[in-house]
């Protein structure tokens, strides 16, 4: 990806990083980056306030670095890949693997296994790496959209962002739902005494999960969840909210379970639909649980 260079005029007034990722065709985020590291000139002059108020006729012009090497090993990894175009990729993460490296976990990760298995990715952030525009927890099996370059990225974070992409999830709850179907509108953020949990918490953010019976089970129920929101753990958190924690759950399930799971919790983002960045078409994907969660299904259902 090389270097490149956009300049417009400003036609009404606004903030400096609304109109920087709309020219550029960048992520709202990263243009705030490219003006805090000095990329962006209102006029001539340098601005790196990313909330500069713009007003009419002001020329704005950005400078967008090249994509620097990744700093990520790619590896042959086995992953799915439903499909995949110039534009977007959909692929199966299986439980067990990390999205993103990180501190003790720097190889093995899905961004390893993309970068050998997928070329022309998104450079986010100024590197070369898969432009994953949502994630799903290490323990949690599923579908997963990848921006193949950085249109299709926003794009796809604009749909997020609007709750149009349709995610759904299957679950093992402990515990008989007493309803066929409902919700849970509570609003997310930080536990306030362990920093490394999610929960419930007045002033978090806004978060809901639409859930249905799909099958009851013995001692548990096998659920459908839907996301308007996408906040960290929010199934599990919302789930064991009101008292149905997602069976095998090791952070918000019982410490005691009345079946012990191993391998974390069963849940399984089986369902994704998006609009084609590029095509305007709607895209619909769905897949199947692991071996491990229709192991789980069917134990449960033999007890009964």
């Amino acid at each position: 990806m090389e270097e490149r260079r956009v300049e417009r005029i400003c036609d009404a007034p606004g903030r400096l990083d609304v109109f920087a990722a709309e020219i550029a065709g960048v992520t709202r985020s990263r243009a705030g980056t490219l003006i805090r590291a000095g990329c962006v000139t209102v006029d001539g002059a340098t601005v790196t306030k990313a909330g500069h108020a713009l007003r009419a006729g002001e020329r704005v012009a950005i400078c967008v670095p090249a994509a620097a090497p990744a700093a990520v090993e790619a590896e042959d990894l086995d992953i799915d890949i439903l499909y995949q175009d110039d534009d977007v990729a959909v692929v199966y993460k299986p439980s067990g693997m990390v999205v993103h490296p990180a501190a003790g976990n720097e190889r093995g990760t899905l961004v390893n296994a993309l970068l050998g298995r997928l070329d022309n990715l998104s450079g986010i952030g100024g590197e070369i790496r898969p432009g994953i525009v949502h994630r799903i927890d290490k323990d949690t099996s599923g579908l997963l959209l990848v921006a193949k370059n950085d249109r299709a990225h926003v794009s796809l974070s604009e749909q997020i962002r609007a709750h149009s992409v349709h995610r759904a999830y299957q679950a093992i709850v402990i515990g008989g739902m007493r309803d066929e179907q409902g919700f849970v509108d509570a609003p997310i953020g930080r536990h306030p005494v362990d920093r490394k949990r999610m929960a419930v918490v007045a002033g978090g953010r806004e978060a809901r999960t639409n859930w249905r019976v799909l099958e009851r089970l013995r001692g548990a129920t096998l659920i459908e969840a839907r996301l308007t929101t996408g906040r960290t753990h929010q199934i599990r958190v919302h789930m064991a909210s009101i008292g149905h924690p997602v069976l095998g759950d090791p952070v918000y399930g019982p410490k005691r379970s009345p079946y012990p799971v191993a391998g974390g919790q069963l849940l399984h983002a089986f369902r994704i639909g998006f609009v084609h960045p590029a095509t305007g078409e709607e895209m619909l994907f769905e897949a199947p649980p692991e071996p491990r969660f229709l192991e789980w299904l069917e134990k449960l259902r033999l007890r009964g």
